[in-house]
């Protein structure tokens, strides 16, 4: 088998085992098995011009089409919900596999987009004139769409990383808001003393894989270093000292006893945080919509956000988890008009507020990041705080950007693994993070990549 042929094969086997990673919650599955012009769930306005077919989730999507077709009659979007994260990807991926039925435009996450590009499944945009929209994105979100020279996609929103956290308890012990990660520890064990153990300062879960990559960014690792321009090779770094410190870290305050260790996405999780076991919570923007709804939480919690603990409180790191973009497929009828369409989908205002209030979005585009309509929004569970402002927005416009790796279900599974292991106290972090470099770096060859 070519180095290629293996490469696809390796990117099948990663689409079709996909599993949704930190994204806003959608309607839930709908749709064919492929993409038509006349399989639409939204209505056409305009009858006899070009029909650019569009698979996504987001909750605004129906009103978001309308008002495109609606003010369009040169081109109309037929857009269909073909279900989230495993269901969309694996339609996906047995479409471009059998070279029939793909959407011209996909939602797709930021960090499967190399596992679709590996198939040869996604059109580079930047043949196709999105340059010129580059300005309209944020540093980072337009990093996290380029690989090489090539573009392979239009950023949509993001999902900057804060700490939500109990004010109400740390007020209750007059602990300081934790700003670095020593103070983070330092507050965790305050927390336990002050509490008996029962109130921990947070949780590190085994299946966090995209808290775990955005940590990771943030201490310097570069786990992953792949250019589509060079598609067969691959550079891995998980047993750098960047990588054991994050994994040394956490391990650590697992084995104090100052952190807890359920799984994310779970009841027990949820009801943990909601009923006051644990005091803070590292997760992205996104995440303020699943706060209030923990069945069970504590009556008179307040919960409020800060911006996320740093390793040098002198020259901080902002990082990322989460987001989608709009990618051109390669059965695309029309690749210019499709990334047109995909570029300029959000452009009007209207659109954009529409993503912000029905989707949810927070939207990668820095004019509306540092606009007053967005910046002075009060959200208030969280005491009337302006998040946008004090926290998320200027985590936004610092994220840099990361390289994502072209088999990250293969990596997500192997970190879930290795770190329950370690959590288990079956083999140290540093152990964990060098059987790490070496499973990957197996799987990688078999592949057909080569090392660098």
């Amino acid at each position: 088998m070519t180095k290629r042929r293996a490469l696809l094969a390796a990117g099948m086997t990663t689409a079709l085992a996909v599993t949704l990673i930190g994204c806003t919650s959608g309607n839930g599955g709908g749709g064919g098995a492929g993409a038509s012009k006349t399989n639409c769930t939204n209505e056409i306005k305009v009858q006899d011009v070009p029909v650019v077919t569009y698979w996504g989730w987001f909750e605004d999507t129906a009103q978001t089409v309308d008002n495109f077709n609606e003010s369009h009659d040169d081109v109309q979007i037929c857009w269909t919900n073909a279900g989230q994260g495993a269901d969309a990807y694996t339609k996906l991926s047995t479409s471009l596999q059998s070279k029939s039925g793909a959407p011209d435009i996909v939602q797709i996450e930021y960090d499967w987009l190399n596992s679709f590009l590996i198939q040869g499944g996604l059109v580079n945009m930047a043949e196709h004139g999105i340059e010129e929209y580059k300005d309209s994105f944020t540093e980072g979100a337009w990093r996290d769409v380029s690989s090489g020279d090539g573009v392979y996609a239009v950023p949509v929103d993001l999902g900057p990383v804060g700490m939500w956290y109990r004010a109400d308890l740390f007020e209750e012990h007059g602990i300081p808001v934790p700003t670095t990660w020593e103070e983070y520890a330092a507050a965790g064990e305050q927390l336990s003393e002050a509490t008996g153990g029962e109130t921990l300062i947070g949780n590190f879960a085994p299946n966090g894989a995209g808290q775990h990559y955005a940590l990771l960014d943030q201490a310097g690792a570069v786990p992953f270093e792949f250019d589509n321009g060079n598609p067969t090779e691959i550079g891995i770094n998980h047993d750098d000292e960047a990588s054991k410190k994050v994994y040394e870290y956490w391990i650590d305050l697992v084995d104090r006893g100052l952190v807890g260790t359920d799984q994310a996405w779970t009841s027990e999780f949820n009801t943990a945080l909601g009923g006051g076991r644990y005091a803070t919570a590292i997760y992205p923007v996104w995440y303020n919509i699943h706060i209030p709804a923990f069945e069970g939480a504590e009556e008179g919690a307040e919960w409020r956000a800060a911006p996320i603990p740093q390793w040098d409180g002198s020259e901080p790191k902002q990082v990322n988890w989460g987001g989608s973009t709009l990618a051109v497929t390669a059965q695309a009828e029309d690749p210019a008009l499709a990334t047109k369409v995909a570029a300029e989908l959000y452009e009007p205002q209207e659109n954009k507020e529409l993503g912000v209030e029905v989707g949810g979005l927070f939207l990668a585009y820095p004019e509306m990041i540092e606009s007053d309509y967005f910046q002075d929004r009060p959200y208030e569970f969280y005491g009337g705080q302006q998040i946008n402002k004090e926290v998320f927005g200027p985590a936004a416009l610092a994220y840099e950007g990361v390289t994502f790796s072209p088999f990250s279900q293969y990596y997500y599974d192997e970190s879930q693994r290795l770190l329950s292991e370690a959590i288990a106290g079956n083999m140290s972090a540093t152990e964990a993070a060098e059987e790490l470099q070496v499973s990957l770096e197996t799987y990688a060859t078999d592949q057909g990549f080569t090392l660098k």
